[in-house]
């Protein structure tokens, strides 16, 4: 995977505090569940609110890296 990025973003990496790094990542997956929240309720609009969120929830449970 590291082979794919380019040696800017590479090195804007290495510039980073952990800190950086950890709130950037979080930013990441809080955007990630809001995403498939909205694509969850664009394929079932019939569900409610608790069923899309519990669908995320165990998308995101059970993901595999």
């Amino acid at each position: 995977m590291a082979s794919n990025l380019s040696p800017e973003y590479l090195a804007s990496l290495r510039r980073m505090t952990g800190q950086q790094k950890l709130r950037t990542a979080f930013a990441m997956y809080w955007s990630a569940r809001k995403l498939k929240t909205a694509a969850i309720r664009q394929q079932h609009p019939e569900w409610t609110e608790t069923q899309v969120a519990e669908k995320v929830k165990s998308i995101f449970l059970h993901a595999v890296g």
